[in-house]
């Protein structure tokens, strides 16, 4: 089943967001490789600076949803002011049906 994972920074941790990056996308690139990865990217504040993000991973369950949230970089650094996992069922341009 496919969870989004919706995150909000938390006000003022551009700079924490930054320097935590790298690891975060070397995450996302780990889940890419196990085929859990759907898509992924930032949300955009009105400078288009990255002030949250979206992840969509394949997942057995909701817990299991909640780990990969809970093992992301950003998340263990603190960035996140609030995280909403919730099921989603993708019916419109799903890679495989094109």
């Amino acid at each position: 089943m496919i969870f989004v994972i919706l995150c909000r920074d938390k006000p003022g941790h551009l700079r924490l967001r930054m320097d935590t990056r790298p690891g975060h996308v070397a995450y996302l690139e780990r889940l890419n490789a196990e085929r859990r990865l759907h898509f992924a990217g930032p949300f955009l504040d009105g400078e288009g600076k990255p002030c949250g993000g979206m992840v969509a991973v394949e997942a057995e369950d909701r817990e299991d949803a909640e780990a990969v949230a809970a093992a992301d970089p950003y998340a263990l650094a603190g960035l996140f002011e609030s995280v909403e996992i919730r099921p989603w069922n993708w019916v419109f341009n799903k890679p495989e049906n094109a």
